[in-house]
């Protein structure tokens, strides 16, 4: 690498350290060498995405075309407020982007309100929350133990913003709160927001009997829809804004299939609801609200609307097919009676409760070249030591694996961990596997899935 002059001359970068002396000349070489190592490691990192089997539940990649908005010059910009009515100058073109966006996501969503600032689903929660609530206010919600996210919980959003957290009860069988127990305890706590929505998420929520008995009592219905948005919108799991909910939260990167980020979503005609809702964002809880990201979304979202309906089917039809064949060859797969996911997720248990066989079996996969996570089940509480895996097909189903791959991928499971098979032996069959699927697909650009391995 050269750096030339004012005068047309070039000089090697060695060249150009002897001027800043011994001392800075040492500190440049480490410091330079740092750089290098870390990108090293996000090379590494794709490489090994490239080659495994990526599974986790809340995963996504990007197409070519959201990547290209991501890395664009908009990562380093600002542009507070809204389109048209911004705090500093220079932000014409992302008035288009923006609003372009909004109107975009009001088709994907059917409904007259989106704000698509927030830089992540939790952020969305927390936005939510302070729309709907003021601390010391009690709020009832699915528990982390039964599959609740942690901002859900006391040491998440529900307690950054002070609520008083009641848990439903839960139907273990249905994996979903008990609907007649949870409505009598949402009519006995009166709670200023009803919180509906999971991290395992498998089934629809029964949400319109439990928003009914929420709206009883005066209660906001918030739906978190950060697992399972690009199935709601693609039609193929439920509804929230027709069945009871008045604000759909959401994460842009795991079933829909965009950048980082999330959606905050109402179907309310109310201006001074959409108001409320624009200020808990910004300012309330983003300045700088990531327009790299904010493009990206406008960008996943017009792919979305291409191609969406087509993906959030074949996400469905992979993790039935998925579930099916792990339990024919011999996993015990939870909620078989129900047919196991109507979602992107499959639950597997691999020992007893708080055993730690979840832990051991996500190692081992890993090792075999499978990325999983392990979960927590119904009965374990110790969260480093589950008894289960949650598995995900959306990164597989967007890389155009169907459901003979998925036949595929569960004898993989098998031999990795009832047969006992080396490791490395079935990681070198994985890879071998792996490479036929490597293009990201449902977009406009079908491209390279994993660009950093380059």
């Amino acid at each position: 690498m050269v750096v030339r002059g004012e005068e047309g001359s070039s000089r090697s970068r060695i060249d150009k350290r002897r001027n800043l002396g011994p001392l800075r000349h040492t500190s440049y070489m480490s410091n330079e060498s740092t750089a290098n190592q870390i990108l090293r490691s996000v090379r590494d990192s794709g490489t090994h995405y490239a080659t495994s089997l990526p599974m986790i539940a809340s995963e996504n990649i990007l197409s070519p075309l959201v990547a290209r908005a991501v890395a664009s010059d908009l990562h380093g910009r600002y542009a507070e407020g809204l389109p048209g009515k911004r705090y500093y100058q220079g932000c014409d073109d992302f008035d288009t982007i923006e609003s372009t966006g909004i109107e975009s996501a009001k088709r994907v969503f059917n409904c007259n309100f989106v704000n698509i600032q927030s830089i992540s689903g939790t952020v969305s929660n927390i936005a939510a929350l302070k729309a709907l609530s003021k601390p010391g206010d009690s709020i009832t919600a699915v528990s982390t133990a039964d599959g609740g996210h942690i901002s859900h919980a006391n040491m998440g959003a529900v307690g950054v913003r002070g609520l008083d957290l009641h848990t439903y009860a839960w139907n273990e069988d249905r994996m979903e709160p008990d609907v007649d127990r949870s409505a009598e305890m949402i009519r006995e706590v009166e709670p200023s927001v009803a919180l509906f929505g999971q991290s395992v998420f498998l089934f629809p929520t029964p949400l319109q009997e439990l928003a009914d008995a929420a709206h009883e009592v005066g209660a906001s219905v918030i739906y978190d829809a950060a697992h399972v948005l690009g199935l709601v919108a693609g039609g193929v799991f439920q509804d929230p804004l027709r069945e009871g909910a008045d604000v759909m939260t959401g994460s842009s990167h795991k079933t829909f299939p965009g950048p980082q980020g999330g959606f905050l979503i109402s179907d309310s005609d109310q201006e001074k609801f959409h108001r409320k809702l624009n200020n808990s964002v910004f300012p309330g809880t983003c300045s700088s609200y990531h327009l790299h990201h904010v493009a990206g979304k406008a960008v996943a979202l017009a792919e979305f609307e291409e191609f969406g309906h087509a993906y959030a089917r074949d996400i469905v039809s992979n993790a039935k097919a998925l579930a099916e064949s792990l339990a024919a060859r011999g996993f015990d797969v939870l909620a078989e009676d129900r047919g196991y996911t109507a979602s992107h997720q499959v639950l597997t248990r691999h020992g007893e409760q708080d055993s730690g066989a979840g832990k051991k079996a996500a190692r081992t996969l890993e090792e075999s070249g499978i990325i999983t996570n392990m979960n927590m089940l119904p009965g374990d509480t110790k969260a480093l030591s589950p008894s289960g895996l949650r598995l995900g097909v959306p990164e597989l189903t967007r890389l155009g694996m169907g459901k003979e791959e998925m036949d595929e991928v569960a004898h993989y499971f098998q031999r990795a961990l009832l047969d006992g098979e080396d490791p490395a032996s079935v990681k070198r069959d994985v890879t071998r596997f792996k490479s036929d699927f490597s293009v990201v697909r449902y977009c406009f650009e079908p491209g390279e899935a994993y660009p950093s391995t380059g």
